[in-house]
């Protein structure tokens, strides 16, 4: 098994981070893989996979460059540098560390990821600039357009793992993050089931980057950064949930019906004040209101306490769905 071993320095200094550029990167091997980890991502892509297929049908090399560098079980280094760790990155800013790789270094990349020779199609020194170009149009045509609703997504997930984090510790941050990802005990962090040198990871910064598809992988530098990739977790990854209605909004107060909206999958008080923008107090308001009017309930798991929507609560929304266009009962 691959393992890092992390000093009690290095894991007070590591943080949860936003990038733009994991995510695209996810969207791409989700892409490649074709497999949708929750319904949401089979929906987008169901969406995008044709255009993606159409695009490396007219790039050949770009299309070889991908099977070759994204293996089963394995993703060439330089296809996945760590996030630079700045608190709000701009996802051209974040590109150029692909863009910059200089071409030696990527057939070295390619040479491990294909446990062989590179084939003589991509014998050539514009692969970076290649793989940067695909990642761009991806961005812009698949990713961007949803990026506000996603980047609430990840920053719920972090609201959510950093509360996990305070109640349980490491082991169970870890434990809980992705599959194969384990703690060992004794400073070990087991990273995935592959038989792979210890990694020491000392004096070095330790991110973690949480991305909405269903993916996920570590990744490092020689100098100074180590980056575990993981996938948000399946109850806030899922579809948006329906907008809230005019007249629910008018009934309940819109900030309120927002959170019982939300609550069609149960979630905590940290990942409601993520994905609403509220303050804790506000959300903790709104949710004593619906527990006394008996439209949400409590329960707890774990350490953890879970809100979600009661039977009259399911009612009460379904009750504000739009219209189908059926037939009405009613008299004219």
């Amino acid at each position: 098994m691959g393992w890092w071993r992390l000093s009690t320095d290095t894991l007070a200094e590591s943080r949860f981070v936003v990038s733009p550029l994991a995510e695209t990167t996810a969207c791409l091997l989700a892409l490649h893989k074709n497999a949708g980890a929750h319904p949401g991502e089979r929906a987008w892509l169901d969406a995008h996979l044709a255009a993606y297929r159409a695009r490396l049908a007219g790039d050949p090399v770009t299309a070889l460059l991908v099977r070759s560098a994204l293996r089963p079980g394995w993703i060439a280094d330089f296809v996945v540098p760590p996030s630079s760790g700045a608190a709000d990155p701009a996802f051209h800013d974040e590109l150029t560390a692909i863009r910059e790789v200089p071409a030696d270094q990527v057939h070295r990349h390619l040479e491990v990821a294909l446990r062989g020779p590179v084939p003589a199609g991509l014998r050539r020194t514009d692969l970076a600039e290649r793989l940067a170009g695909l990642l761009e149009w991806i961005w812009t045509e698949m990713v961007q357009p949803d990026w506000a609703r996603r980047r609430r997504v990840i920053e719920a997930d972090i609201v959510a793992r950093t509360a996990q984090l305070g109640q349980a510790g490491w082991a169970a941050a870890f434990d809980a993050m992705r599959p194969g990802m384990r703690w060992l005990g004794e400073g070990r962090l087991q990273i995935n089931r592959y038989d792979s040198p210890p990694r020491d990871l000392s004096g070095t910064r330790l991110l973690f980057v949480p991305v909405t598809p269903g993916v996920g992988w570590v990744s490092w530098n020689d100098s100074d950064r180590h980056a575990v990739i993981y996938p948000c977790s399946g109850v806030l990854a899922g579809p948006e949930p329906a907008p809230v209605s005019d007249a629910l909004g008018a009934l309940l107060g819109p900030a309120r019906a927002r959170v019982l909206v939300l609550l069609d999958t149960p979630k905590t008080t940290t990942q409601l004040v993520a994905l609403t923008g509220q303050g804790l107090g506000s959300v903790g308001r709104h949710l004593r209101v619906l527990l006394d009017a008996r439209l949400v309930r409590r329960r707890r798991a774990g350490r953890a306490v879970l809100y979600d929507r009661t039977a009259a609560g399911e009612v009460l929304i379904r009750a504000q769905a739009p219209d189908d266009g059926g037939p009405s009962n009613s008299k004219q």
